[in-house]
């Protein structure tokens, strides 16, 4: 399986700013996450703890393996903004959308 990225950023970003910056945050999530293989299953397991337990699900109701998956989604979400955005963007300056295919 592959993903899509999309990134949110300023209207007068040039579309070659947009390439860059999207390899810049897609290089930072397979990094923190460890292989670009592993985006794909770790997003879908995130998507589905929230869909069972909300977007900021209390770590005791989850499994040892759901919290592992949470926080290491949590963690290259962070590194992937973090190096687009930098660390002190405001919520409502930026964002992204993964789209899983296949």
């Amino acid at each position: 399986m592959t993903y899509t990225l999309k990134l949110y950023v300023p209207d007068d970003t040039s579309p070659a700013q947009r390439q860059a910056a999207e390899r810049l945050f897609r290089q930072a999530l397979e990094e923190a996450l460890g292989d670009a293989a592993l985006v794909v299953p770790v997003y879908g397991a995130y998507l589905s703890i929230v869909a069972e337990h909300g977007e900021t699900p209390d770590p005791e109701a989850l499994t040892v393996e759901q919290r592992t998956v949470l926080e290491s989604w949590q963690l290259a979400e962070t590194a992937a903004i973090e190096a687009v955005f930098g660390p002190h963007r405001h919520l409502d300056e930026g964002g992204y959308q993964i789209v899983l295919a296949g």
